[in-house]
């Protein structure tokens, strides 16, 4: 078992019909730029029903493709992408916001994420995953997280944090799920070690091309120049 391998994110993905929702980090081989990536993929038609939409800010939200057949808006609708001066905050629920509200008053990535535990859908206990850049003098670091229950009766939680250097050529990828099932197994270990490309056509089309197709919903990918602060986003919404 090769521990430093950097895996082909598409060849983890392949056949595997529902890794949940993901995120990936890191930085291109090139070193020019900072790589954020969120997908989701969804069973339910509730969870089908939704699309990504960017903001005049660059925030990216959740939003219901035919608002008429919402079923419950509470753990599908949220912003997953927001920027706080330096940062850049990526999850997989409204623990966006409860990040966002904890740099406000001071507070770490981790610390922010204490008020939060996995999502309340039993028997399934969906963890929590999120992730954080940090730019600085043209370089950046990124800590990820992934709260989930202790056990299948959901009675505690367990939390889990990695903090990164950014390297050229690594990413990191977390999601929610190992594959499909019911209930559907969490993520298990570290984020998994990842290839990243210099082009971000070439990255975007990659992952989204691994994705099962019937259960991927959307993907954003945001390259981040790090000597200009150029920004360069591709999004892809199944249903259009």
């Amino acid at each position: 078992m090769e521990i430093y391998k950097i895996n082909n994110i598409a060849e983890l993905i392949e056949g595997n019909s529902y890794v949940g929702r993901g995120i990936v980090v890191g930085k291109t081989p090139d070193a020019k730029n900072a790589v954020s990536a969120y997908f989701i993929m969804g069973r339910s038609a509730n969870s089908r029903n939704r699309i990504f939409s960017e903001k005049e800010n660059g925030d990216i939200y959740t939003e219901p493709f035919d608002a008429s057949k919402v079923e419950d808006p509470s753990l599908i609708i949220y912003a997953a992408v927001r920027k706080f001066e330096n940062k850049l905050i990526v999850t997989n629920g409204d623990q966006t916001d409860t990040i966002y509200e904890g740099l406000e008053k001071g507070k770490g990535f981790a610390e922010a994420l204490e008020s939060r535990c996995f999502e309340p859908d039993a028997p399934n206990l969906t963890p929590r995953i999120s992730a954080m850049l940090t730019f600085d003098n043209s370089d950046f670091t990124y800590r990820m997280s992934i709260l989930k229950s202790i056990d299948a009766g959901g009675t505690d939680c367990a939390r889990y944090e990695f903090s990164y250097p950014s390297k050229p050529g690594l990413g990191h990828f977390i999601h929610t799920y190992v594959c499909d099932g019911n209930p559907i197994p969490t993520f298990q270990g570290e984020p998994e070690r990842v290839a990243l490309s210099d082009s971000i056509d070439e990255f975007t089309d990659s992952l989204w091309n691994a994705l099962d197709k019937d259960n991927k919903i959307s993907l954003y990918v945001r390259y981040t120049d790090l000597a200009t602060g150029e920004v360069q986003t591709r999004l892809i919404n199944k249903n259009k």
